[in-house]
């Protein structure tokens, strides 16, 4: 962001006018979008300092990490794969909807998502 501003104050007047308010609204642009990146990763830490990890679950909710027969999930922000002790889960966001589908059920339970079925083989 400090690039992005610097490069729009560094911009100097040439005989091309447009050439100079171009480069600066340029700036000003990479500057609002790197605003917004910052933004968003403030808040994935912020959600994520709000996830507890040193917690033990019996139901799928934030802070858990779900086994089913169709593969590991960690719910707590979309985070992609992650890897655990050789297994694979995918780091998924408590608003999503495969975190819905599987909220509050036990081991034993089954979810409905997209037409499949998710048996719930563990939650710790």
């Amino acid at each position: 962001m400090e690039a992005a501003q610097e490069a729009a104050n560094s911009e100097s007047k040439s005989s091309a006018g447009d050439k100079y308010e171009t480069g600066r609204a340029m700036a000003q642009l990479e500057r609002d979008r790197n605003a917004q990146l910052l933004a968003g990763a403030l808040q994935l830490k912020r959600d994520l300092q709000q996830v507890v990890i040193d917690k033990t679950y019996e139901s799928v909710q934030p802070g858990s990490i779900v086994t089913t027969n169709r593969g590991g999930y960690f719910i707590s922000i979309g985070a992609g794969k992650l890897l655990l002790d050789d297994a694979a889960y995918f780091g998924v966001s408590s608003g999503s909807p495969i975190a819905i589908a599987l909220a509050g059920r036990k081991v034993g339970e089954v979810a409905t998502f997209n037409k499949l079925t998710y048996e719930i083989l563990g939650v710790v």
